[in-house]
């Protein structure tokens, strides 16, 4: 078993497809890739909140005032282009705001005065400069209220018979752990990945080069063989997961976390306890890969398998994402679901769960067995060699 695990560790490593795809694009592509990403929208939220906005204004000479509060506010109230609703479409203007000719008499009368806001709210880079009009109409609307009601000797707060306050006990690491969500999905696919190349090549792979039925024919018990492949696919699988988490660090070690008001809780203590609870994963992981490279009749074949398979670590990622709910017992009992939901609390900065963590690691383990028991029976089957073209 040992020498079969050496064999098909050194005959991957010499294969350079092996060192780029498992060793250094599948660990290290993901964090780069968010980390800039993630620096690049934060910049330009940043940017476009603080730059000053410039709103072009359609009939401004019927609200004085108002525009006159804006200018106060800082807004640059430039002249209307004289096709405002093709100009937004063109994507020429952002937002523009046109006062009706009846605003002012509306205005005078005590009724709401309409405006409005001529924008295309499909375009996402618009919504920040929407919500910053709005904000200023709204507090523009609100003190004049307050002046109307001060000016009818009514006290303002009349109007108010509720005061609302959200007390957020929200941490900056709890906030962190919102942007790091996604965490546990890279690492399931990063650990699914690591061990696909060396699932498909030492089962589908040997048979199509006709060299699996030399090494079957040696005075070795088939499961050793088998263990032997599996132990080299799990141990690609952790190597490859140990990378990832590591770029991980490094890569949100460079995000503008004090411009966003958080702290993101993903040192190396916490990457090695998602390590050790994502390392039975990586054992089930392999014995499922091999499994189903055993039926392909080629390497092409499996590797179509292994398209569907890839997957299966996206469910549970994607369900807690779509639908967050509270940590239960019974999810640590789910594998794959347990790491999800156990990384999760990780990166939130909460306290460990000794009895969740032992439940998610055995339950997955089990099921990591089970499925390892089967591959060791699929190589006592003669069609493992001898497949139809």
């Amino acid at each position: 078993m040992i020498q079969v695990f050496f064999k098909e560790v050194l005959d991957n490593l010499r294969d350079r497809r092996v060192i780029v795809s498992t060793l250094i694009l599948g660990p290290l592509l993901g964090p780069v890739i968010f980390a800039v990403m993630i620096s690049f929208m934060t910049r330009q939220a940043t940017e476009r909140m603080e730059a000053a906005l410039e709103l072009p204004v359609i009939g401004a000479e019927h609200a004085a005032s108002l525009t006159g509060f804006l200018e106060r506010e800082g807004v640059i109230i430039k002249d209307p282009p004289s096709d405002p609703e093709g100009a937004v479409r063109r994507e020429e203007e952002e937002i523009i705001l046109r006062i009706p000719p009846e605003f002012g008499d509306a205005w005078t009368a005590g009724r709401p005065a309409p405006l409005e806001l001529i924008a295309d709210q499909s375009l996402r880079y618009t919504g920040a400069s929407i919500a910053r009009v709005r904000g200023y109409l709204n507090a523009y609307s609100a003190q004049i209220s307050q002046n109307r009601l001060q000016l009818r000797g009514v006290h303002p707060d009349l109007t108010r018979p509720l005061q609302i306050s959200v007390v957020d006990l929200s941490t900056p690491e709890s906030r962190g752990g919102m942007l790091l969500a996604f965490l546990p999905y890279f690492i399931m696919i990063t650990v699914f990945m690591g061990s696909m190349h060396m699932a498909t090549d030492t089962t589908a792979g040997e048979r199509e080069r006709k060299s699996l039925e030399p090494l079957l024919i040696n005075p070795l018990p088939r499961w050793q063989i088998m263990a032997g492949k599996l132990l080299a696919t799990t141990f690609f699988a952790l190597l490859t997961l140990a990378l990832g988490l590591v770029a991980f660090v490094y890569a949100m070690s460079f995000l503008p976390t004090a411009d966003m008001d958080m702290t993101l809780n993903l040192d190396f203590r916490v990457a090695a306890w998602a390590f050790v609870l994502v390392a039975p994963a990586a054992l089930l992981a392999a014995a499922l890969l091999i499994i189903l490279a055993s039926f392909a009749k080629s390497y092409r074949e499996a590797q179509s398998y292994m398209g569907m398979v890839i997957l299966i670590p996206m469910i549970p990622s994607f369900w807690i994402m779509i639908d967050p709910t509270r940590t239960e017992t019974w999810m640590t009992l789910v594998p794959l679901l347990s790491q999800n939901v156990l990384i999760l609390e990780l990166v939130r900065g909460e306290p460990l769960n000794a009895g969740w963590m032992l439940l998610s690691i055995a339950s997955t383990t089990a099921l990591a067995l089970v499925l390892a028991a089967i591959a060791g029976t699929l190589y006592n089957r003669p069609k493992l060699i001898f497949t139809s073209d």
